[in-house]
């Protein structure tokens, strides 16, 4: 697996100021998503991984978990960039059902993504999603504003650009489980 200098697992500060935000869930109608305050330990996501996989071989190293949605489904930033920090790699979600996907090409566009109203699980659930307004908007919108290196777009192109970019993440996973 790929790993990013130094094998960082701090918080990079726009995911911890995505963490202090709340999200409404609003009955199925709003974003499905709990950041965590930290990234999971790298034991943790081995555990994880290999459950997931099926593949008790595996190791977790190319993914830093810090999200999941209520099912227990898992948004990572997928170290896919060698050498590059954990900003600059794409985020993933991999779900409890199996379903699987590239949320974003980077972290400044994941927040641009959550400023929309889109979660990871909604990302990959519904394909490439019409943007959804809700409660929480405004905070993630100054999140992305204060920490975003990235111009500000659309969700739907957002994602559409990131898969482009990964197109056989899902099919390269499924290739991993037994």
């Amino acid at each position: 697996m790929t790993q990013t200098p130094g094998d960082d697992r701090r918080l990079p500060p726009a995911l911890a100021d995505v963490a202090r935000v709340g999200f409404d869930y609003d009955g199925g109608e709003g974003v499905d998503f709990e950041p965590y305050d930290a990234f999971d330990s790298a034991e943790e996501t081995t555990d994880w991984f290999r459950h997931w996989t099926g593949d008790q071989d595996l190791d977790g190293d190319a993914y830093r978990v810090f999200g999941q949605d209520g099912s227990g489904g898992l948004a990572a930033i997928w170290c896919a960039r060698p050498g590059r920090p954990l900003t600059e790699q794409p985020v993933v979600f991999l779900g409890s059902e199996g379903e699987c996907g590239v949320v974003a090409g980077n972290l400044s566009d994941f927040l641009w993504v959550l400023a929309d109203g889109v979660g990871p699980l909604e990302s990959v659930l519904y394909g490439i999603p019409e943007p959804r307004p809700s409660a929480p908007r405004t905070a993630l919108t100054e999140v992305a504003e204060r920490h975003a290196t990235t111009p500000r777009r659309p969700a739907r192109d957002i994602i559409a650009e990131a898969r482009a970019e990964f197109p056989t993440f899902a099919e390269d996973i499924d290739a991993l489980c037994r």
